[in-house]
């Protein structure tokens, strides 16, 4: 691995409960965002070079509510989403093609805004599916620690409705995976370069 540059992948999912497993993933998206090499942060567009797919659920349980948020049929998505493992398989793939067709080495970094839900089914599902995650078990940033660092903030206060204007993505959130991996990754280059003196 190069230690001297990362390539960040927004990353957005949507589910049908709490945890993986129990749970089921039900769509998920991605988009490089931007490059850093310790000392310049290059944004990409991310609508330019992205990854989605809606997934066949993996068990029966699921909670009315969460479902709902997502704005996904998931009746039809178990007849018409992709399998799974393929789904991973695929994504895996793309990831790595994605870093390779950089000039140079890069190493591929998650990002989410809060990392902890969507790493952790998209980890389970990588693990569960391929064997491996492009991820590793901990190549992965959180935008609101960020956000809240540059701050000096809160984990608690550091919710979007607090940040400044400026650094809110001019994309819709819309809780379709691929629509807020895009905004999610604009957001991260807008908390990556912002200070609170600003």
């Amino acid at each position: 691995m190069n230690p001297g540059r990362d390539l960040y992948f927004s990353v957005d999912v949507e589910t049908d409960g709490p945890i993986p497993g129990i749970y089921s993933m039900l769509s998920f998206g991605i988009a490089a965002a931007a490059t850093f090499d310790g000392s310049d942060l290059v944004a990409l567009n991310p609508e330019a070079s992205t990854f989605y797919r809606e997934l066949k659920p993996i068990s029966e349980v699921f909670d009315r509510d969460a479902v709902a948020a997502t704005g996904i049929d998931r009746e039809a998505i178990t007849r018409t989403g992709s399998d799974p493992a393929i789904a991973l398989r695929d994504a895996v793939n793309w990831i790595g093609d994605t870093t390779a067709a950089l000039p140079g080495e890069a190493n591929p970094v998650f990002v989410a805004y809060p990392l902890g839900f969507d790493w952790m089914f998209f980890h389970w599902y990588a693990i569960r599916y391929v064997g491996r995650s492009p991820f590793g078990h901990n190549a992965a940033l959180d935008i609101k620690t960020l956000y809240a660092a540059h701050a000096n903030a809160t984990i608690t206060s550091s919710t979007r409705s607090q940040m400044p204007s400026s650094m809110l993505p001019t994309r819709p959130v819309t809780h379709n995976a691929l629509d807020d991996a895009i905004a999610q990754a604009e957001l991260f280059v807008n908390a990556f370069r912002w200070n609170n003196t600003q």
